[in-house]
């Protein structure tokens, strides 16, 4: 593909002031296009969460330029960066996040409740679609860790994002589990041309992904084997 949906130039985030500053990120470069799965991999604090959040617009990078799908998100005030956040990009999390009161189909209908979104997904079909459905009303502590997670998964799809930003999606589960979720993550990404970037210390998964970096200090290594 030539349209990267996520482009990030020359990007640096810097915290601090004077002489007290932790460099997060230095002049990092990526490109992923829509159905790609790349992985970030790397030490404990050598700045992987610090990239998904500027992915995300969740921080701006002290230098450099973050696209997602063509959108320069320096350009945007806070609606439309908001908004952007809202129906274009997915967010995946370690500790899944989901509200304890809801069931698993409410869970899903959540997102579409907080602004108009183009097209969504149905949320009973995308249940289905994670081998969820049985489990529609049930509530997160009714589950298991991989199936929040998979519940997880389907409510940063349900909005039809351009991109998905997933952190650490095996953490909490075993191998087998974690071999399940990582192989849908790459099955959605694909089926539906979504342009994934995934950290993890989980290298008995990489097989799943298209590309994997390694991150160390804050920079982006070239490709490496998997």
């Amino acid at each position: 593909m030539t349209d990267h949906s996520v482009v990030l130039d020359q990007v640096s985030l810097v915290h601090g002031d004077g002489d007290e500053t932790i460099t997060a990120l230095d002049s990092v470069g990526l490109e992923v296009d829509r159905g790609e799965i790349v992985a970030i991999v790397g030490p404990s604090g050598a700045g992987k969460s610090s990239l998904l959040a500027v992915a995300g617009g969740l921080l701006r990078p002290t230098s450099g330029t973050v696209r997602i799908g063509g959108v320069d998100l320096a350009g945007l005030n806070r609606r439309r960066l908001t908004e952007l956040r809202r129906t274009r990009i997915g967010f995946v999390f370690q500790t899944n996040n989901l509200v304890p009161a809801l069931n698993a189909v409410d869970q899903l209908r959540l997102p579409l409740t907080f602004g108009k979104v183009e097209n969504p997904r149905e949320p009973r079909k995308l249940l289905e679609e994670v081998g969820m459905e049985h489990k529609a009303k049930r509530r997160g502590h009714q589950l298991s860790g991989g199936e929040r997670q998979r519940i997880g998964i389907a409510r940063a799809l349900v909005t039809r994002p351009q991109v998905l930003l997933v952190d650490e999606p095996t953490a909490a589960l075993d191998r087998q589990r974690s071999q399940d979720i990582v192989a849908l993550l790459a099955h959605e990404t694909r089926a539906q041309g979504v342009a994934t970037i995934m950290v993890t210390h989980d290298h008995d998964v990489l097989h799943h992904c298209d590309r994997v970096h390694e991150m160390i200090d804050g920079k982006l290594a070239t490709p490496v084997s998997r």
